[in-house]
């Protein structure tokens, strides 16, 4: 995949001891939204997307040095940010196990229905709960195709996995899916 002119800019921009902080900010204003949304569908919480978005820019910023250039800047940027989410999401399980035996769809749905930035209706809400019932790398493979419309050969690059073995989780996923939402019906 060819990288973006605006990835270059910015990339050359952040590589310059002279620019990094605008550089920094031009990064955050250009993909700070795109991640965080990716964010929101795994974490399924505003404050903890803000966490781990902040944690990924962190990363991005000091592990610079490692970004080859063979992929898109984006492409980077999410499996850095699904690597933070993931890492998140078991240290949260961890935690959660220890204090709670709650179901973790009815968990989901008590968390967004406190969160402040959550503006879904009734349908938005189960298809979130839905989603809260996939393992967390499932998740990802759904969020990545239904919601950004990215390619197998993209989530590929991100997560590492064969195209194969991401059709078969999105299939997967999907079926699970509309077996929960099923269930609200």
């Amino acid at each position: 995949m060819s990288k973006l002119p605006e990835d270059t800019a910015i990339l050359e921009q952040l590589r310059s001891p002279q620019g990094s902080e605008a550089a920094f900010r031009s990064l955050v204003r250009a993909y700070g939204p795109l991640l965080h949304r990716h964010l929101m569908r795994m974490l399924q919480s505003s404050a903890d997307a803000d966490d781990v978005l902040q944690n990924t820019l962190v990363k991005v910023f000091r592990k610079l040095d490692n970004f080859r250039g063979d992929s898109k800047l984006s492409t980077w940027l999410y499996r850095v940010a699904t690597n933070e989410a993931l890492t998140w999401l078991r240290s949260k399980k961890r935690r959660h196990q220890r204090f709670s035996t709650e179901d973790p769809s009815s968990l989901v749905a008590n968390q967004l229905m406190a969160d402040p930035y959550f503006d879904g209706d009734a349908a938005q809400l189960q298809l979130q709960q839905a989603l809260a019932t996939l393992p967390p790398k499932q998740r990802a493979v759904f969020s990545f195709r239904y919601f950004d419309d990215l390619s197998y050969r993209e989530i590929c690059e991100i997560t590492g996995t064969s195209e194969g073995s991401l059709k078969a989780s999105y299939h997967l996923a999907a079926k699970k899916i509309e077996a929960k939402l099923k269930e609200y019906v």
